[in-house]
């Protein structure tokens, strides 16, 4: 490393530590010449993950507009930016393995796959958004396809079907 102040190279370590759940290095150096202190972050330099819009226009994936999206939906709701974070971070992950490029169809599908599970609410706000609903019908109609694919599923007496009673011998 170059140190800020005197462009030298010799530096050591004087702290380490992990950040963003493990995800970077934090570091704390101090050149050997001049003497500075200043900080390094160290990050995996993996491949980049490129989003390809509905208008063909490619540009470098950033988990921030999920996270800021994400945080628009839950406005006001009982979601607390953990559970933000862990969703936005699972979802960066998910989509590291569909390779190089993902749309943003892709993208819109996991977050709506995943605020289903952490807040009905907000998942029909993004919808509203993602989806563009332009009526109420819009919004009744994703209610009814939200409602259907969470609620348990009701047995009807008639779809019982009646166990077997042990045979009783015949009286004689």
């Amino acid at each position: 490393m170059r140190c800020p102040r005197c462009a030298a190279c010799d530096d050591h370590v004087i702290d380490s530590r992990e950040v963003d759940r493990g995800e970077s290095i934090r570091r704390r150096r101090e050149c050997r010449r001049c003497g500075y202190r200043y900080t390094t972050l160290e990050r995996l330099g993996g491949a980049v993950t490129f989003v390809v819009k509905r208008s063909a226009e490619r540009e470098p994936f950033r988990r921030e507009k999920i996270v800021a999206g994400v945080r628009a939906a839950c406005k006001n709701r009982p979601v607390d930016e953990e559970a933000i974070e862990a969703l936005s971070l699972a979802i960066e992950s998910e989509l590291a393995q569909h390779g190089r490029d993902v749309t943003t169809e892709q993208i819109g599908v996991a977050v709506l796959d995943r605020l289903r599970e952490l807040d009905e609410v907000a998942y029909i706000r993004f919808a509203s958004v993602y989806k563009g609903f332009e009526s109420l019908g819009d919004f009744e109609r994703e209610a009814g396809l939200l409602t259907k694919a969470t609620a348990p599923k009701q047995h009807r007496p008639s779809d019982v079907v009646p166990t077997p009673r042990a045979a009783q011998p015949t009286p004689s």
